[in-house]
């Protein structure tokens, strides 16, 4: 069997159970950036049991796979990514506390467990609502809680790391586990997932009990930080480099006299130079070409690598 007949058995099998299949389906859809070609398909499993069976078949049969949630670190090919996208819903947006002697640890913490494709903005709120501090820097992350804890999300001298418990994942054999911070190697940007293949289901945060008013002013301060910085009006994929080691990325590419440069449709922000915004219908070739102007320029001007934060996917 070729590639597009496994394809095709891994969509009757998502059909079987239920699950939403579109074929051919546009992953501009599903970025924040707005750019990318189409996925074989897309397939939408609202349980781990379905998720599993699924995402091993995947590797049984050498189809492609990967999962999006609110696609706000992607850059996705304008050829499209032929194999398999996942997208979770149902359980996986769940959110409540554990009961840990009546949800209160010792300390006076409190333990949040929430599905991986729950938004960052919801557990936030969540949070607000029952008084607990630890996430006020993740407010305006436009992301997941699965994809902040695979790149460990960060802002504002905060990090996922600070928070995480433990994560639930599914390997590719389509067992189930759970892993400790401490096994995460959560380091900037990074995770252990980035090293290797595995499904994140659900992570499970450690939060201190606060005064709300107090939380509520952190989260509109940096909220407010955010709309004053970053180019919001705009489809981009949030800060495309990493931080190089004593520098910024935004600053070194701000001397380098690139702010406001454009390629095709794709556009160094005016208002902060460390992000690239889909200012006019960019393609994903658009973004790249810029990408590599970008670091071509800072190396021959500062000497400096910029190494990109982005995920690129597909052809």
């Amino acid at each position: 069997m070729n590639i597009s007949d496994n394809i095709g058995s891994v969509i009757a099998a998502a059909k079987a159970k239920n699950c939403n299949v579109l074929e051919n389906e546009p992953l501009k859809k599903y970025t924040t950036f707005k750019i990318g070609g189409s996925a074989s398909a897309v397939i939408t499993a609202e349980s781990a049991g379905a998720l599993a069976e699924l995402y091993a078949l995947c590797g049984e049969l050498s189809v492609p796979c990967l999962v999006i949630g609110n696609g706000s670190n992607l850059l996705v090919s304008d050829e499209g990514f032929e194999g398999v996208v996942f997208r979770l819903d149902g359980e996986f947006k769940n959110v409540g506390a554990i009961d840990e002697h009546d949800g209160n640890a010792a300390d006076g913490s409190r333990l949040i467990k929430c599905g991986a494709s729950l938004t960052l903005a919801k557990l936030c709120k969540y949070a607000l609502d029952h008084s607990l501090s630890g996430l006020e820097f993740a407010w305006g992350i436009p992301g997941t809680v699965g994809g902040a804890a695979y790149m460990n999300a960060g802002a504002y001298g905060g990090e996922m790391k600070d928070v995480i418990e433990s994560v639930s994942y599914i390997a590719p054999d389509g067992k189930c586990g759970v892993m400790s911070a401490d096994e995460l190697d959560l380091s900037y940007r990074h995770s252990v997932f980035a090293d290797k293949p595995g499904i994140i289901t659900s992570v499970t945060v450690r939060l201190v009990h606060d005064d709300a008013k107090l939380i509520r002013d952190r989260m509109d301060d940096f909220m407010d930080r955010r709309r004053k910085k970053q180019p919001l009006e705009y489809p981009s994929a949030g800060s495309v480099f990493k931080r190089p080691e004593g520098y910024f990325a935004g600053g070194l590419i701000q001397e380098c006299g690139l702010k406001g440069r454009q390629i095709g449709g794709a556009q160094v922000s005016e208002k902060h130079a460390g992000f690239i915004i889909n200012k006019d219908n960019a393609t994903c070739r658009d973004v790249c070409d810029l990408v590599k102007l970008i670091q071509d320029t800072v190396r021959e001007q500062k000497g400096v690598e910029l190494e990109c934060e982005i995920k690129k996917i597909g052809k």
